[in-house]
């Protein structure tokens, strides 16, 4: 018989709230908690992809993060020496999306989106500085442990609490993987590169042996990320004359661009050993973290949300049996393997290549792909995530 307790979602970041608005779209009870005071307001990600964008327009969110964000039709790789190495069209994708671009949209305006859409909805509550401590299967349900006290009881538990998920701690589940010796910086200016470089694309990659970066537009500023060598001490990389250092190798001769935020993270490549252990469920950072070249992370936190969801819909209803969790685990933690994790380090490999032979088989091979219209659209199926989305269904 199908079980009567709600769906614990911890975490009211993307992934939370999305597997929030997908499971009451579906018909099943949730309660989002939340350890903070409110929604989280961090810029964080800020990129979605063409696939992620026909999935949010299915819960009805796509149409309003398009008009808080920006519609970048193209992308680019270049390098300091030789301008632009190769420039894709995401246009080429028409045939398999509806929205065939990159949206730059920070993260934080998704998760006011649905939570607006889904506040007055039957089914659906969220309690914020609701911290929770751990949780405990019990095997008919799960349990919730705040850390004030508290116990909450719901049929399943979803962490989308992020890479440190107490969820995952709590349930002893290894999350496999490493950590980059250098940190990222991101730096973001109102100034506009684009009157600086001649034919900047919003998403713009720069190889380089010595400091690859990346520059993406989004909505009132240019986000500027460096690597910092792991003997800079974390002090000296929040300071003016280090940040003035690094925008100096953007454009020679400027480095005096305003900054409005700053942020320093050290970055992984970690995989938990499952995503699905009993009633207990892992989605997004709880369940796999990267690096963010690619715009990988959030999107598949996205994917993860959306696959759970309905799987876990007919589970709850009674129309499905629990296997269904487990081919959510197979499918999701397979892709994210087999695509997101491969993807996003061959992507900081190639820009920071050092190897002269190794910068110019990147170059060659980047221009050759973005000149065919052919290998250009299957190389934007893969950047795109359009190509691990369908790998995953494709596992049973």
């Amino acid at each position: 018989m199908p079980t009567h307790h709600p769906v614990l979602i911890v975490g009211a970041g993307p992934v939370g709230l999305v597997a929030a608005a997908e499971l009451v779209r579906l018909g099943v009870p949730v309660q989002v908690l939340e350890a903070g005071p409110d929604l989280s307001g961090e810029m964080r990600g800020s990129t979605f992809h063409a696939p992620t964008l026909d999935l949010l327009d299915g819960i009805g969110a796509a149409k309003a993060m398009i008009g808080q964000g920006i519609v970048a039709p193209r992308m680019q790789y270049r390098s300091r020496n030789q301008g632009i190495i190769a420039d894709f069209d995401f246009g080429v994708l028409s045939d398999v999306t509806r929205h065939p671009f990159r949206l730059q949209c920070e993260q934080f305006k998704l998760t006011r989106i649905l939570h607006s859409m889904l506040t007055d909805k039957p089914g659906f509550s969220i309690r914020f500085d609701a911290r929770v401590a751990g949780c405990t299967d019990h095997g008919d349900a799960v349990e919730v442990l705040l850390e004030n006290g508290e116990k909450i009881t719901g049929s399943y538990v979803i962490g989308a609490d992020g890479a440190r998920s107490p969820i995952r701690k709590s349930s002893n589940i290894e999350f496999e993987g490493f950590t980059w010796p250098e940190r990222f910086l991101v730096l973001s200016t109102p100034f506009d590169f684009a009157t600086l470089i001649p034919g900047l694309a919003d998403v713009s990659y720069y190889a380089d042996p010595e400091e690859w970066f990346f520059l993406l537009k989004v909505p009132g500023v240019w986000r500027a990320m460096f690597p910092v060598p792991a003997e800079v001490e974390d002090e000296e990389t929040m300071t003016d004359d280090y940040a003035r250092a690094r925008f100096a190798r953007i454009v020679q001769g400027r480095d005096d661009y305003p900054i409005r935020h700053r942020t320093l993270y050290r970055v992984h490549q970690r995989v938990a050993k499952t995503f699905r252990q009993g009633r207990v469920m892992l989605a997004g950072d709880a369940a796999h973290i990267n690096n963010p070249l690619g715009g990988m992370g959030l999107n598949g936190g996205v994917h993860d949300a959306f696959n759970l969801a309905g799987k876990l819909a007919q589970v709850w209803h009674g129309e499905g049996g629990e296997e269904l969790l487990d081919l959510y685990d197979r499918q999701r933690r397979g892709v994210t393997v087999e695509h997101v994790q491969r993807q996003t380090i061959a992507n900081k490999q190639n820009l920071e290549a050092k190897e002269p032979e190794a910068q110019r088989a990147f170059r060659e091979r980047m221009a050759d792909t973005a000149a065919d219209p052919a290998k250009a659209h299957a190389y934007l199926m893969g950047v795109s995530m359009i190509n691990g989305l369908r790998r995953a269904a494709e596992i049973r």
